[in-house]
Formats: structure tokens, C-alpha cells, sequence
């Protein structure tokens, strides 16, 4: 006959196990993962680890329930309060259910969704509109408010867009006769070009609740898109170091230029679809001389119209279909990569 185990005994280290990334405050780097509590499934309780000692010296980034018990990627918050039930120098390896602390599982963070894919927006709407829900952003954060995360996905009527120190020189033409409108923004990077068939997504987040760092955000947005051409097109992407935006050789895609303000994000990334090229032929896209710029449709007839496909007898979508389905894989590829649920 099995003997039952007392109450205060310790649990299986074959459970689930409750981490904490430790990092020493000054260097604000992640040194380690140390096992702060043991779960134990059968009694669901959570059991402090005792020998997690110097609990003064850390802080705490993230906590992660591992082993499958719960969704690797929720996330798991526990009152730093229940430091204190840690004993900082155990003598006897004795364990207390902390059956009073509640544990919570965060969902993913909710994003306003404005889906404006099938039309044609202003850019100088478009740009006031921005602004002024960073206005408001700002204003929820001073007043300790909640501040979700929106993104503005549209298209624009044809229009140059310069960047804050962006120089005229890369203008093919005097600006006084412009083809379009031009307009000179606080955004970073050169002049570039929209119109219609461009899928263009403004993200305005916070990154407090993500990653205030401004180089992550930058490769983040090209990541979107580096998966949104392989998953659902099959295009291999890239990055291209010293540069900013996707690539496919020597094509650009994909031109990403953004503006933060007190960690509020604007401005955003323009992915070619279905875009007329010819009017970046007027200007020097984004200051990169003996560059291409591509589109998504223009790789896919190259593919289409290649040996490998003469036999073959494929649906191609039209311009409508495919501005539709890069659409639907953007908003997913952005709402995994930035863990957020939309709401549209």
C-alpha cells in the first residue's frame, strides 16, 4: 500500500515549473532562467522555490509557464508580493501551498483594427488622423489610463511623401510643377511614393508594452512582411543590413519609415501589391541610387510566365484578390509577431 505523501511535501520537479528571467538592474540584461515556484497539478498549488536568494538585487522582465500546462506563449503574473513568502535564507526544505496568491493567464493585448484596405484615402487625412490618436494616446497615459494599441490599414491616392531631413535632390523634378502632391513629414528616412495598389499600415502603439526600442521595432515591421511574401506567396524576402525595408535581390518592396513620440509609434511601413511603379521613377526611392523597386504582382508574373508554369494550368487572382489576401496576411502576420488580438 502506497504511502500518501504529507501535505507540506515537496512537489514533483516532473510538474510544471514557474520561471523568472533574472537580470541585474544596472545592465538591464537577462543573465538567466531561475525556477521561482514548482506547480503541482494535483493540488494546484503554486510552491516557492527556496533557493531563489537575492530577490532585492533583480527585476523581473517576464514570467513563463513552461511544460505545456498552460500555452507556452501566456503569460503568467504573480503579485510581487509573494516575494516575501520566499524565504531568503531556508533552513529546512519545507514547502507551504501559496494557495492566496491568485495567478492570473494574460490574453494577448487587443489592437483597434481601422481596415481601409479597398480605399483610397488622403494622404493629408491620413496623416492628421495619426496625429491626433497619438495626441490622444499621450493624454490616456498621463492620466495613468490604459493606452491600446491601433493600426490604420488603407491606401492612398498618388503622393510623393519626404521624410524630416529628407533632401530634394533625390525630386526628379522642381517641386513647384510636381506631378502629385509632395508632402515633407516628421517621419524618418527619404522620399518615396504611394498610390493606389499599395497596402500601406500605420501602427500607433506603445511600445512601453512591447519593446521601447526603436531598432527592434524597425526589424519587427520587416519581419511582418518577410512572412507575410513567404507564407502566403512563397517569396523568398530579406533584410538587407545597413538598410531599411524588405528586399526580394534587388528589388525593394517593402519602404518602412516611422516616427515615435514618447514611445508612441506613427507613420508606418507601404508594401507594393499591385502598384504602378512608374511614378517612382520620378523621384530617387528613398535616396538609394541603382536600387528597383518591386511589387508583389510583378514577382508573380515573372513566376507565372516562367518555364516551370507554361504546363500548368493555375487561377491567378486579380488585382482586387490579391490586395484582399495580402491584406488578411498582414493583419495576422503582425498580430502574431506583436502578440495582439484585433478588434475591428
Amino acid at each position: 500500500m502506497r504511502r500518501r505523501p504529507a501535505e507540506n511535501s515537496a512537489p514533483s520537479r516532473k510538474n510544471c515549473r514557474l520561471y523568472v528571467m533574472e537580470g541585474v538592474r544596472k545592465k538591464h540584461s537577462i543573465t538567466r532562467l531561475l525556477p521561482l515556484a514548482y506547480f503541482s497539478g494535483g493540488r494546484g498549488h503554486f510552491f516557492p522555490n527556496p533557493g531563489f536568494l537575492r530577490c532585492g538585487e533583480l527585476f523581473f522582465k517576464s514570467l513563463i509557464l513552461f511544460n505545456g500546462l498552460i500555452s507556452s506563449t501566456s503569460m503568467i503574473v504573480a503579485p510581487i508580493l509573494c516575494l516575501g513568502a520566499i524565504p531568503l535564507n531556508p533552513q529546512k526544505r519545507s514547502y507551504r501551498p501559496l494557495s492566496h496568491i491568485r495567478v492570473s493567464v494574460l490574453k494577448s493585448r487587443t489592437c483597434e483594427c481601422f481596415d481601409l484596405h479597398k480605399e483610397l484615402i488622403p494622404y493629408g487625412k491620413a496623416w492628421s488622423w495619426q496625429k491626433q490618436i497619438v495626441k490622444e494616446k499621450k493624454e490616456l497615459i498621463e492620466r495613468n489610463g490604459d493606452c491600446p494599441d491601433t493600426l490604420i490599414v488603407l491606401q492612398h491616392h498618388p503622393v510623393y511623401t519626404m521624410g524630416t531631413g529628407s533632401s530634394e535632390e533625390y525630386l526628379n523634378f522642381d517641386v513647384k510643377e510636381a506631378p502629385f502632391d509632395v508632402y515633407r513629414t516628421e517621419r524618418g528616412g527619404e522620399v518615396t511614393y504611394h498610390g493606389p495598389g499599395q497596402l500601406v499600415m500605420y501602427p500607433i502603439i506603445n511600445l512601453r508594452n512591447h519593446k521601447m526600442d526603436l531598432h527592434w521595432y524597425l526589424r519587427a515591421l520587416e519581419e511582418v512582411v518577410i512572412r507575410v511574401l513567404s507564407s502566403t506567396f512563397s517569396i523568398k524576402a530579406s533584410q538587407i543590413k545597413g538598410l531599411t525595408g524588405v528586399w526580394v535581390g534587388d528589388q525593394k518592396l517593402a519602404a518602412i519609415g516611422i516616427k515615435v513620440s514618447q514611445w508612441i509609434t506613427y507613420h508606418g511601413l507601404a508594401l507594393n501589391v499591385t502598384t504602378d511603379l512608374k511614378p517612382f521613377n520620378w523621384i530617387v526611392p528613398c535616396g538609394l541610387q541603382n536600387r528597383r523597386v518591386g511589387s508583389i504582382k510583378g514577382l508573380l508574373k515573372e513566376f507565372w510566365s516562367s518555364k516551370r508554369c507554361e504546363k500548368v494550368d493555375m487561377h491567378h487572382p486579380d488585382d482586387f484578390q490579391l490586395i484582399d489576401i495580402t491584406y488578411k496576411s498582414l493583419i495576422k502576420e503582425f498580430c502574431e509577431l506583436f502578440q495582439l488580438e484585433v478588434h475591428q
